[in-house]
């Protein structure tokens, strides 16, 4: 069995060569991975800043009240909480701040883009609230408004409603599906673990103005530590942070608030919302490259993509999406199968992919390099063997 020392270094040779197109990855600075690294990982801090079960904080208190009072800052929220360890264990907390168990709750279905924990039966989200699920429409493929609002009406008793989505490419309507909401009198949480760094940067809708609560993960598009953050209104400050410590977590991962304090400090910078932007310009470049290959073997998912992600169907390849994603993964190019929209194939094989730009864009690519991307993917799934082209591709892209 090798050392953890030769698996890291092994992981981080992998990384190097690979073509890393998984939407929910990214590669954070050398300053977030420095400070993930440091002592604040000894200390145990259960508690908020002022208020710790444990002596000895008055650092820990200065590095969570600053990463607070960025998250604030950015999101131009009333309340932050930065202590979720995911963004899944963000959605939990903040149900337990908003909602009682058994309470009706309506969200994005899971196979048309949501999440495992907007009910998804075998997650605890499913097992302890009620959910209901709206869609995207069969022939346009965007979320499905008459559904939603004919839900809301249907069911009178919907006390949450939570929108954001997994693998869904086009901008999210917050306003209009927080109105919705309210006419119907229930509250409104966004998730927005994938497109966090796009509405930082104001690339995308903010929801924090419309909703009660706002779920994050770190390590996505907004490029942090692995991790969770929920921004909210100051009216259920209190609950949400009850609904984190003691809810539904104890102690915090200090480094790990350090580092998204780091992550904070970056994403408020002018170069942020310019990366954000290359990262749209990217993930529309692998769109349109997708739609100028073989119709029949290709069909991008609404047409194109308003965000970071690139959802396409492949059933027209022959093959399925965990064949494709294994495929490439022998030559070195990473991204995963995907459900799509009423897709005849089981989760275990799927009849699409999603493809996503912010790894890449971290390190400089730009919308020609994603358009080599994918015919490198096409020729690899025709059969050819394109790992060393891969691989020069990556030393050339990491040569800039």
């Amino acid at each position: 069995m090798p050392t953890i020392e030769e698996l890291i270094s092994r992981e981080r040779e992998r990384q190097t060569h690979s073509i890393n197109l998984i939407a929910s990855e990214n590669f954070v600075s050398d300053y977030v991975k420095r400070t993930m690294g440091t002592v604040f990982t000894n200390k145990y801090a259960e508690g908020y800043p002022g208020k710790r079960w444990y002596g000895g904080c008055e650092f820990t208190d200065q590095v969570e009240q600053h990463a607070i009072d960025l998250a604030k800052q950015l999101f131009q929220a009333e309340h932050a909480n930065v202590q979720p360890h995911s963004g899944t264990q963000a959605n939990l907390a903040a149900y337990l701040a908003l909602i009682k168990p058994g309470d009706k709750v309506l969200a994005f279905k899971l196979e048309h883009g949501g999440h495992l924990s907007h009910g998804a039966p075998f997650n605890a989200s499913g097992k302890y609230y009620k959910f209901v699920h709206y869609g995207v429409n069969r022939d346009t493929g965007l979320i499905d408004m008459d559904e939603y609002a004919a839900l809301l009406k249907e069911h009178g008793d919907i006390k949450l409603v939570v929108t954001g989505a997994s693998s869904y490419p086009r901008a999210i309507d917050f306003a209009r599906m927080a109105k919705l909401a309210r006419e119907h009198g229930a509250l409104f949480m966004a998730d927005v673990a994938h497109i966090s760094g796009l509405v930082a940067a104001g690339e995308h809708q903010s929801p924090v103005p419309v909703a009660d609560a706002v779920t994050m993960s770190t390590h996505k598009t907004i490029r942090g530590p692995r991790g969770g953050m929920i921004v909210c209104s100051g009216k259920y400050a209190s609950k949400i942070d009850r609904g984190v410590f003691p809810g539904s977590q104890g102690g915090p991962l200090v480094h790990i608030i350090a580092a998204k304090a780091a992550m904070l400090e970056e994403a408020l910078k002018p170069e942020f919302k310019q990366y954000i932007q290359q990262v749209i310009k990217n993930a529309q470049a692998m769109a349109a490259a997708f739609q100028q290959l073989d119709g029949k073997k290709y069909r991008v998912l609404t047409g194109g993509t308003d965000n970071h992600m690139v959802m396409v169907d492949i059933s027209g390849t022959g093959k399925n999406g965990i064949q494709i994603e294994r495929l490439l993964g022998e030559q070195s190019i990473h991204l995963n199968k995907n459900f799509i929209p009423y897709d005849p194939l089981p989760v275990t094989e799927t009849s699409g992919i999603r493809v996503g730009s912010p790894l890449l864009t971290t390190l400089g690519a730009k919308e020609a390099d994603m358009a080599q991307v994918v015919q490198l993917i096409d020729r690899a799934i025709a059969g050819e063997k394109v790992t060393a082209e891969v691989h020069k591709f990556m030393e050339n892209l990491l040569a800039r």
